[in-house]
């Protein structure tokens, strides 16, 4: 039962570039464990990220 994605494997799963990945674990949206010198995302926080992603399109009530 794997828990965890290296970053290259949530790349895979998720069709994002490191470079995005990276931007929302930054910014504090997708979070991420150390393991020495491996960053690592929990299975469960990266569903919760992708649920939290805004609908498209933006719906707009204006």
């Amino acid at each position: 039962m794997q828990l965890s994605l290296s970053i290259e494997e949530a790349k895979k799963a998720t069709g994002f570039g490191r470079t995005k990945l990276y931007e929302a674990i930054n910014q504090g949206l997708l979070p991420a464990k150390k393991f020495g010198k491996r960053t690592i995302i929990l299975k469960k926080d990266l569903e919760e990220f992708l649920t939290g992603l805004e609908p498209y399109p933006p719906n707009n009530t204006s």
